[in-house]
This record gives C-alpha cells, structure tokens and sequence, in this order.
C-alpha cells in the first residue's frame, strides 16, 4: 500500500470489486483486442463496409487504455 494515500479519498465497494475482478484478466487480451479489432476494421474496409470499418476501428483506442487501467490497478493496487 502506499503511504501517501488520502485517507479521504476512498474507492467506493463497486470500484473496489470491479478493480478486483479486471485485474484477474492478463495485459495481453486487451492489446490483443486492439489489434484485432484494427485487423477486424481493415477487413470490413477491403469489403467496402467503410462505416462499419470505421466504428470497429475506434474501439483499438478504448481496448488500449482498458489495458493500461488494468496494468495500473496491478501494479498500483487499490485501498
């Protein structure tokens, strides 16, 4: 636990389960995800879906930052 934590600052129940239970999944699914969703958004373009592409496409960056919470909550912990 770290030292300099706010004591007035806490995670609330729904945050702590949620923080317990992501951190169960490894790292790699969510840059996993990512990259396959962009392989997923290239195929849907080469078939001239480019709406579809586009919207599967985006969901690279949110898959990302998914796995940088994640890696955060592991190494960081929670209270």
């Amino acid at each position: 636990m770290l030292d300099n934590v706010n004591p007035e600052h806490k995670e609330g129940p729904v945050a702590k389960t949620i923080e317990n239970q992501t951190a169960k999944i490894p790292s790699d699914v969510y840059l996993w995800a990512a990259l396959a969703s962009m392989g997923v958004s290239a195929t849907l373009k080469c078939l001239k879906k480019n709406h579809t592409a586009l919207f599967v496409g985006q969901w690279a960056a949110p898959f990302l930052l998914l796995g940088v919470y994640n890696k955060i909550v592991k190494v960081e912990g929670n209270d």
